[in-house]
């Protein structure tokens, strides 16, 4: 054998080596490339029925908001028509104030007025007898 030969054998030997020590990762590599492979089949069939039932509860969800957006708009009726409510019964007391109001006022005076009037006069006599008697 020539030197050249032996060289050679020596390169042929060391590529193998290098091949050897370069599958093991390469191998590696691939069952790890398979168990990802693996796990991202799982995660589709899983996450079907995931969806599936995340979509029943956002048509569910929306129901619930649309009953709700007839509720507050069933509140808002309300609260207008306790407005309207509040707004008649303020003006029915002006009304009745400004009509009823000044005339009572009046009589209930007058009627306080014969009442002192009329007591004055029993008690005027009284007060003149006690004058007197004293």
């Amino acid at each position: 054998m020539t030197v050249g030969a032996i060289a050679g054998l020596i390169a042929a030997i060391a590529f193998v080596a290098l091949v050897a020590l370069a599958a093991v990762p390469l191998l590696k590599l691939g069952r790890v490339l398979e168990e990802v492979r693996l796990a991202v089949r799982d995660l589709g069939h899983e996450s079907v029925p995931i969806l599936t039932e995340l979509q029943g509860t956002v048509r569910a969800t929306n129901a619930e908001i649309e009953k709700l957006g007839v509720v507050t708009t069933d509140v808002a009726t309300v609260s207008r028509n306790a407005t309207v409510v509040t707004d008649n019964a303020a003006k029915l007391t002006t009304l009745f104030s400004a009509t009823l109001g000044g005339p009572l006022v009046k009589t209930a005076a007058l009627t306080y007025g014969v009442r002192t009037a009329l007591k004055g006069s029993g008690g005027s006599a009284k007060r003149a007898a006690k004058r007197a008697s004293a």
